[in-house]
């Protein structure tokens, strides 16, 4: 059942810490930015300032360790939640519930978990795990049981198909009373997972139609537990003050895609995934640069060379915060977004589409009066008469 649009609150927004690299052109090295920890930290401590409430930090052989960097980011910011994977068969559920432990502790309860059990099996085979697909979701279902009962402060004993514990335990607990759990799977076994584990289900950029389906199938597979979850969607941003900037903006960052990049970028997505979710963004556009604008300001082009979450909301803020209004009326209340570069774009999401959006995450440390070049206050000055600045400046 949805709601009106005027009784909604405002979302909570994330943002990304660009792991893997970032830039200003897809599919290009032109004004590449490398992945290096102090523009991380640059990235980071700017959304912590501007309000976004936490930030996914991504997982594959391409990203830095996220646990490693959220470990380092914490210690640089101070209201940020850092979203990390938790990745069964990679690792134990029982070493994996004493990391979690300690990044709360360290983070003073700022940590949230990302379940990821892999859509691309060559990387997969890479860490030493072989499973097939729906087995990869039984692995990570028992994996959640026993890593869920540990941070609850149970002493485990297990014997199931995939792990073996005898008398697990935490020594140092966690901060929060519950560690949150995200996941996404777009599957029927991954949906059937996020039914019976997950606090939030999360999906890639759809179109709200599409995904109004996929969560009233979640929903209703939660129902049946007796449970229910909340909903979070990780998309892309270009927001400009107006629909031509963005529209602009957009088609320029694909203007140096080549068409043997998009079409190997596709090629490769067919051949070395198995995922669900990525077959459902690649058939939103099929390659096609005619066809990108997959729903009103929804715009796949990222889709066309990266994997992954590939749509990106595209317009004036009043526009893409009534898209936002349109997802949130279907039972989506958490956005991750990104852009590219995820710098620059992420103030300008912040300045202008949290106003849209009735969000005010700045912090005030000087009096609204003051007099400089960029507001006239009632200091110093005539009402209506610009500030007196220094020549040398």
């Amino acid at each position: 059942m949805t709601q009106p649009t005027e009784t909604l609150p405002a979302p909570n927004m994330f943002w990304f810490i660009p792991t893997h690299g970032d830039g200003s052109y897809l599919g290009s090295e032109t004004r590449q930015r490398p992945p290096e920890f102090g523009y991380f930290r640059e990235v980071a401590t700017a959304v912590d300032r501007l309000g976004f409430k936490g930030v996914l930090l991504p997982t594959g052989q391409s990203c830095e360790d996220s646990w490693i960097t959220a470990a380092g980011l914490a210690t640089a910011t101070e209201r940020l939640k850092f979203l990390v994977a938790l990745r069964p068969g990679v690792t134990t559920p029982v070493f994996a519930a004493r990391q979690a432990a300690a990044l709360d502790r360290l983070s003073d309860g700022r940590l949230l978990l990302n379940l990821v059990v892999g859509g691309h099996p060559g990387e997969l085979a890479a860490d030493g795990v072989f499973l097939p697909h729906d087995e990869r979701y039984a692995q990570g279902s028992e994996f959640v049981a026993v890593w869920r009962a540990l941070v609850n402060g149970e002493t485990v004993n297990h014997a199931g198909r995939y792990y073996r514990v005898e008398n697990g335990r935490l020594d140092f607990p966690i901060v929060q009373d519950h560690l949150p759990l995200y996941f996404g799977g777009s599957s029927d076994v991954g949906q059937e997972v996020a039914a019976e584990h997950v606090d939030l289900y999360l999906s890639w950029g759809e179109p709200p139609a599409l995904l109004a389906e996929k969560i009233a199938a979640v929903r209703a597979k939660a129902a049946k537990r007796g449970r229910t979850l909340r909903f979070g969607i990780r998309l892309h941003f270009i927001v400009r003050e107006t629909e031509s900037e963005a529209w602009a903006a957009a088609d320029r960052l694909i203007s140096q895609v080549s068409d043997a990049q998009i079409e190997n970028a596709q090629k490769r997505f067919k051949i070395e995934m198995d995922s669900v979710g990525q077959a459902r963004m690649a058939a939103l556009h099929e390659g096609r640069r005619d066809r990108l604008e997959v729903a009103p300001n929804l715009w796949a082009g990222v889709g066309l060379v990266r994997r992954g979450a590939g749509t990106a909301l595209v317009g004036d803020p009043q526009t893409v915060a009534a898209r936002i209004r349109e997802y949130q009326a279907i039972g989506v209340d958490t956005f991750i977004g990104s852009g590219y570069p995820h710098l620059e774009e992420a103030y300008r999401v912040a300045e202008l589409l949290f106003p849209a959006l009735g969000i005010d995450g700045r912090r005030r440390s000087v009096r609204a009066q003051i007099v400089n070049e960029f507001a006239v206050g009632s200091h110093g000055a005539e009402a209506g008469r610009p500030p007196i600045t220094q020549a040398a400046e």
